[in-house]
């Protein structure tokens, strides 16, 4: 096969713009940001060629790019997207520039830095969704902590240094571990290939032949690193930490997109390389899914910082993503990629809502707010449906995700327990609790504040940046198909990989 270099322009793009930008003067911080801006949106214009030139009537990979690396190793550059990995790739490639405007104002100093590590956080992370080489995806995978460890502790809040870290340390660790579970099976597969290899390709044939003990430790150690990216509960501790201190651009992002590194790793890894782990271990994940949820929900309702209980919700929302994933019906694994980006959309718009209150008043406290319908009414109306998405209201892009996983999850041959989707089903219940509320006492009542007096309505750069977002969060919600069907044969190819034809009632 001919190889397609689309997706390397893509990588290309941000890195070599980043590359460049170290050239200009900083004192020219106008051009810096435009110049950055436009990097983010051409890489944006190139992953659309990605989608015009993906076919979704096709199963396995499409658009490969691939040529040796280390050839002693049978270490390749190996690229290619499915319709799992296009999604994301277009959802990175979208909130990029987005979260890029979205900063204009609110980064005055090292503007310059600011915007390199932004370029390169995106190469990184599309690294991560397009690799088809366990080495690259781990480079990839390492590569994206260190732009994001800088965005947080030189331009986050007064905890800023003590949350990097955190951040740094907790997916370190797990990534260590599944470094030595990639050099294991890649020795492993030397034995049936006949050569040592990374290749994930070959290693979806070697990876369900391996003995079923071995398998389970594989499976955990490549789970943990993915669980603690996600986060799974117990292992969320580093996330609000990290979303608090945060900039809002760097909170956008990390909502937006890091999380679903996790879910996508569990998704292309180890599902299918571990089957019968992943079939023995799925109840037991989606326990914690299922606590993750309501713990999530619970812990958001008496948050007093409305970032934070943005946060919160996150571990809420991405446990019904993990649900989804581990209950490996065709509408369930459907549902948890939709719900990846509708989580993308719906956080990165609450987390963009909360920058734009927080740049005017230099407060998160919910306390401080109330009654600024009137003063504010154009925001007002932005955060209405940015909740109303988030808590998965019909007609909004939360809903068909949220659905589709309860569905799944109910009609799950390896769950086979319909209490998994009943204590689910709360997580949606406490969702509107804890969301509207915070939206009652922030927007409705009287001004309790009088420098809520002085506010000023949301101007036209960020009217235009989550105007964005909303036509995805109604398109979606109205008309799911068109995202649905870029997805439908790679879902279907992961659950053939894990269980038998015949138990899903597949053709």
């Amino acid at each position: 096969m001919e190889n397609n270099h689309l997706i390397s322009y893509l990588l290309l793009t941000p890195l070599v713009g980043g590359i460049l930008l170290l050239f200009i003067n900083k004192n020219k911080v106008d051009f810096i940001k435009y110049f950055g801006f436009a990097i983010s949106v051409i890489a944006f214009i190139v992953s659309l060629f990605l989608y015009t030139g993906y076919d979704i009537n096709k199963s396995g990979f499409q658009l490969i790019d691939k040529f040796t690396w280390v050839e002693n190793l049978h270490i390749s550059y190996h690229v290619g997207i499915d319709g799992i990995s296009l999604l994301l790739v277009l959802l990175t490639t979208f909130l990029t520039p987005l979260t890029l405007l979205s900063s204009w104002k609110a980064i005055s100093s090292r503007v310059k830095e600011f915007t390199f590590f932004m370029l390169m956080l995106e190469v990184g992370m599309l690294g991560v969704f397009v690799s088809l080489d366990m080495f690259l995806f781990y480079v990839f995978w390492e590569a994206m902590l260190i732009p994001m460890y800088f965005i947080i502790g030189i331009w986050g809040g007064d905890q800023r240094i003590y949350a990097s870290v955190k951040f740094f340390l907790y997916t370190m660790f797990g990534s260590l571990l599944m470094l030595v579970s990639i050099i294991w099976l890649a020795v492993y597969a030397s034995a049936s290939l006949g050569h040592f290899s990374t290749d994930l390709v070959e290693l979806y044939n070697v990876g369900p032949t391996i003995q079923t003990t071995i398998q389970n430790w594989m499976f955990l150690a490549f789970a943990l690193s993915f669980a603690i990216k996600v986060p799974i509960f117990p292992l969320h501790t580093w996330l609000p930490d990290a979303h608090v201190q945060a900039p809002t651009a760097g909170s956008v992002i990390l909502a937006g997109v890091l999380l679903k590194m996790g879910t996508y790793g569990l998704l292309r890894f180890c599902l299918p390389l571990f089957p019968q782990a992943s079939i023995y271990f799925a109840p037991y994940i989606s326990v914690l899914a299922v606590i993750g949820i309501i713990y999530g929900a619970l812990v958001a309702m008496v948050q007093k910082d409305m970032k934070k209980l943005v946060a919160y919700s996150s571990v809420a929302h991405l446990g019904f993503v993990v649900l989804g994933i581990f209950a490996m019906t065709q509408e369930s694994i459907q549902g948890a990629v939709i719900q990846m980006i509708n989580h993308g959309l719906s956080t990165g718009a609450l987390f963009l809502l909360v920058g734009v209150l927080y740049e005017r008043t230099h407060t998160r406290e919910i306390s401080e707010y109330g009654g600024i319908a009137k003063i504010v009414p154009i925001y007002a109306t932005f955060l209405m449906i940015a909740s109303l998405s988030s808590i998965g209201l019909p007609g909004l892009n939360g809903f068909v995700g949220e659905f589709l996983i309860l569905l799944g999850s109910f009609k799950s041959p390896v769950l086979n327990n319909w209490w998994f989707t009943v204590f689910a089903t709360s997580g949606v219940i406490f969702a509107a609790v804890y969301l509207l509320w915070m939206y009652q006492r922030v927007i409705f009542g009287e001004v309790k504040n009088p420098k809520m007096n002085s506010l000023t309505d949301m101007n036209k750069r960020e009217i235009f940046i989550l105007a964005s977002i909303f036509v995805f969060i109604v398109w979606i919600g109205i008309y799911p198909n068109t995202f649905l069907n870029i997805s439908a044969k790679s879902t279907q190819t992961v659950i053939e990989q894990v269980l038998p034809t015949k138990t899903l009632g597949l053709k």
